[in-house]
């Protein structure tokens, strides 16, 4: 039987293949905590801080059919990662992740009542373990 909370490995290259750039780096909330002193989310496994990192996906074919072009990468490090600096001025830095895995899970908020007209999909949460600059090789071809 496979558990619940599957996590696959897969290459950075196959989440955002056309590259993706750094909007922002955030604290996740712990919402069972909101409201008292650190209510930081700390992951599971290790116990460390879990930040969000927003990014913009590349790939000319993301966003359509009314989707978002932004995702989430979720970092788990005792430190706020900090993007490295923009190879081209005024705009956001490139960047990519190691250690990537990907976790399915069922997003039901579109679902409206009992009736037939559920609108669930399958969404993909991300997880990673250090984010850095591309290689030289990617930020060419990109």
């Amino acid at each position: 039987m496979i558990p619940n909370s599957i996590k696959v490995p897969v290459p950075w290259d196959y989440v955002a293949p056309h590259g993706a750039l750094c909007l922002g780096v955030e604290p996740a909330t712990d919402f069972d905590k909101r409201g008292q002193g650190d209510d930081q989310l700390r992951d599971k496994e290790t116990g460390e801080r879990v930040w969000l990192v927003r990014l913009l996906d590349l790939d000319p074919e993301a966003g359509k059919f009314g989707g978002s072009k932004e995702f989430k990468v979720k970092v788990a490090a005792p430190h706020q990662p900090v993007p490295p600096a923009s190879a081209v001025p005024g705009y956001p830095p490139m960047v990519e992740f190691s250690d990537v895995m990907l976790t399915p899970y069922v997003d039901s908020q579109k679902c409206k009542g009992t009736g037939s007209k559920c609108r669930a999909r399958l969404g993909w949460s991300v997880r990673a373990s250090a984010m850095s600059a591309p290689q030289t090789s990617r930020a060419k071809a990109a």
